[in-house]
């Protein structure tokens, strides 16, 4: 329907956009539940095939149409959502703030001792994808690169599950190889605003990333995970581990209520 939708111009952009959510969590739900990726793209060029196969004044499509803004109607009403992942999940908020930042998507994850907030943050009508760090012993990495799996470079995720339940991997074996990489360097550092520090953090530092990156990550097989390397001036390095999750359905979420995502 998001398909036919788009092509008859049969919703309102909200409704577009909740069809859209609906569409990456279907996706997230079938490739976590072990469901090949080659069958969920074929499952899904079929339905787009079928799509454009009917035609846009069919009575039967009207009335396909009619049921989705009737389902949809209270979800584009809704102003937070929760995206329940294997390890770590992501939250949405798109409430409107004119005067301070603000989380819109956010992941929050503690890795031995060090804490890192990740996702979109900003105010009304406006969004970055910002890295909040906060190190123990107050260390200060003066620069970060998020680093993924290049698509154009491999086939599909690495998942490392080693005869377990795929559910159970831990971030870093779901993290790709050295060589299936590309990595995007922050644009921005600056210390923490109070208005995007979370509750029992009392400083941290934010840097933002290029919209390029928040394009890719969408991309990118919820299954997976993705690293953040912060350097610090004694050129150390340290990585905190990300799961993209439903990282595609949030940031559609945000999309639907008219606040650009990157």
């Amino acid at each position: 329907m998001s398909v036919a939708g788009d092509r008859c111009g049969l919703f309102e952009p909200a409704v577009g956009s909740a069809l859209n959510v609906a569409m990456y969590q279907a996706r997230g739900a079938a490739l976590r539940a072990g469901t090949d990726a080659t069958v969920v793209r074929n499952l899904t060029q079929k339905a787009v095939n079928k799509a454009y196969s009917v035609p846009c004044n069919s009575p039967d499509l009207e009335k396909a149409a009619g049921r989705v803004r009737m389902a949809f109607d209270s979800y584009t009403k809704m102003l937070k959502m929760d995206y329940p992942g294997d390890i770590v999940g992501w939250k949405a908020d798109r409430g409107s703030s004119n005067l301070a930042f603000r989380w819109r998507l956010t992941q929050d994850v503690t890795q031995g001792g060090d804490r890192l907030l990740f996702g979109f943050a900003g105010r009304s009508g406006a969004n970055a994808l910002l890295a909040l760090a906060h190190f123990r012993n107050e260390r200060a990495p003066y620069s970060a690169r998020l680093v993924m799996r290049d698509e154009r470079l491999t086939s599909g995720p690495y998942l490392d599950a080693r005869g377990g339940p795929q559910r159970s991997i831990p971030l870093d074996r779901r993290f790709a190889a050295n060589g299936a990489q590309i990595s995007f360097t922050a644009e921005a550092r600056s210390s923490a605003g109070s208005d995007l520090l979370p509750k029992g953090m009392t400083s941290g530092w934010a840097f933002r990333f290029p919209a390029e990156a928040a394009r890719a990550l969408a991309a990118l097989d919820p299954r997976e995970a993705v690293a953040i390397d912060f350097i610090f001036p004694d050129d150390s390095t340290r990585r905190l581990y990300l799961e993209v999750g439903d990282y595609a359905a949030g940031r559609a979420f945000l999309q639907s209520a008219g606040r650009p995502a990157d």
